[in-house]
């Protein structure tokens, strides 16, 4: 899986701890919704938004699920 990151998405996942294989196994194994043009992936505590574009996948944030959304 080819992954790209906004600048954004890289500073939010540092700051928050979150590693590229829990960004990759979220996007391939959680939970998905279309919100505009992109996918929201909810799984275990995080949440990623990303773009698929052609075989790449481009996220735009990394952000940590609240208690009411797990």
């Amino acid at each position: 899986m080819e992954l790209l990151m906004s600048k954004h998405a890289h500073e939010q996942a540092r700051e928050r701890g979150v590693s590229i294989n829990e960004i990759k196994e979220a996007i391939q194994r959680g939970s998905k919704f279309l919100q505009g043009n992109k996918v929201v992936s909810n799984y275990r505590h995080i949440k990623i938004v990303f773009k698929k574009m052609k075989n790449k996948f481009f996220v735009v944030t990394v952000m940590i699920r609240k208690e009411n959304e797990r």
